[in-house]
């Protein structure tokens, strides 16, 4: 079994490339639903001392830590010293039931694949990409994003330009969703044909 590592900044269009490789049946491991996961359960507890006002209703908030993150950046490195080892438990899990499953190819979307160290798990790097003002179209035009928000985002992520330099397959979206799917699909034939050659990476 091979493992796609699937990343992009934010407004590129990885969410919606992740499920444009469901939709060929090949499985998926989205990071950020398994944060998302977390927060409503097993990162609780452990986040409760560190992040007390961003907890309500037994859930860690994303809006009210988000709020405290941008006051305290430092507070970034406590997170993702409690969430990181929790999403790599899940991901373990998935690629273990994957691949029992029978499954060839695998996809672990994951957007700070690069600035977590995480390409050296995947056999494969895709990276969605587009151009600069159509991703600030996009993100801005999402309910609650604001310019800065938007700036502190970016900062935090490895440069578009550096993610398709380092990459082994990029999906362009700004072409809309149809030909994001055929390049998805061209993709997968690929690999699959090296896999049948015996030339995979």
């Amino acid at each position: 079994m091979k493992i796609i590592g699937l990343t992009g900044s934010i407004g590129m269009g990885k969410s919606t490339t992740a499920g444009l490789f469901a939709e060929e049946g090949v499985p998926v491991n989205d990071a950020d639903r398994v944060v998302h996961e977390l927060y409503a359960g097993k990162a609780v507890l452990p986040l409760t001392p560190l992040f007390p006002d961003a907890i309500v209703d037994g859930k860690v908030n994303r809006e009210k830590l988000s709020v405290i993150l941008r006051q305290n950046p430092a507070k970034f490195a406590e997170l993702e010293a409690i969430v990181h080892p929790l999403v790599r438990e899940r991901e373990e899990d998935f690629l273990l039931d994957a691949d029992v499953a029978g499954a060839d190819l695998v996809v672990l979307d994951i957007p700070l694949l690069f600035e977590t160290g995480a390409f050296d798990r995947v056999d494969y790097v895709v990276v969605v990409s587009c151009g600069p003002d159509l991703q600030r179209q996009r993100v801005l035009a999402r309910p609650g994003m604001t310019p800065e928000k938007f700036e502190m985002i970016l900062a935090r992520q490895t440069p578009d330009s550096e993610k398709r330099e380092r990459a082994d397959f990029v999906i362009d979206t700004s072409q809309g969703i149809d030909v994001a799917r055929q390049q998805v699909r061209d993709l997968l034939s690929q690999l699959r044909e090296q896999k049948a050659d015996g030339n995979d990476a």
